[in-house]
């Protein structure tokens, strides 16, 4: 689908330069002499690099629209990730590296939604929260107040992640995946 280049948003798939390139920041100029343009920074999703172009009202760019599949977790073997499509069954496996530093967050029977291109994945989406257990803090200390004060937990996946003083061992917690960054204690 064409889309003029002042229509380019945040999280828009173009492409661009014969590459798929994400829109991470747009901002758009009037400058006082010559035409409007959006100064757009692009992050390109196969090698991570990134470019800063103009794109000028008047030029028309492809917007590319991903596939979304949603996938379970089954299990990770040598650095590798191996995921179930939840439809028709098929497996698929991904590097570790692929995911990042998320991967700590995945669970057995997972539901996580790829986004792919022609087949190939680009970008995967866990849920915004898990519930953890604390595996080890520190003690609470006397007189400490609860106000932005807090320790640092070890949670059973191994990451670390700054908690109230009051969250102690054997506590369950909820985690943010996308900040890593405690939220509330669990039901």
């Amino acid at each position: 689908m064409k889309i003029n280049g002042n229509e380019i948003r945040p999280g828009n798939i173009i492409e661009h330069k014969g590459g798929l390139w994400s829109a991470v920041k747009v901002q758009h100029v009037k400058p006082g002499k010559g035409g409007a343009f959006a100064q757009v920074e692009l992050k390109n999703l196969i090698d991570n690099s990134k470019l800063n172009e103009r794109f000028r009202s008047a030029e028309t760019v492809e917007k590319i629209r991903l596939e979304q599949k949603d996938y379970q977790y089954l299990y990770e073997n040598d650095g590798m990730l191996t995921f179930m499509d939840t439809t028709d069954y098929e497996q698929i496996e991904l590097e570790r590296d692929f995911v990042g530093d998320r991967a700590s967050f995945l669970q057995d029977g997972m539901k996580v939604t790829i986004e792919s291109h022609e087949g190939r994945p680009l970008a995967i989406n866990l849920p915004g929260q898990v519930t953890l257990e604390i595996t080890e803090t520190e003690p609470v200390v006397k007189g400490q107040t609860a106000t932005s004060s807090y320790k640092p937990a070890i949670m059973d996946n191994g990451v670390r992640v700054m908690v109230p003083p009051f969250v102690g061992v054997g506590d369950r917690i909820v985690v943010d995946t996308n900040e890593i960054t405690y939220l509330r204690r669990a039901d």
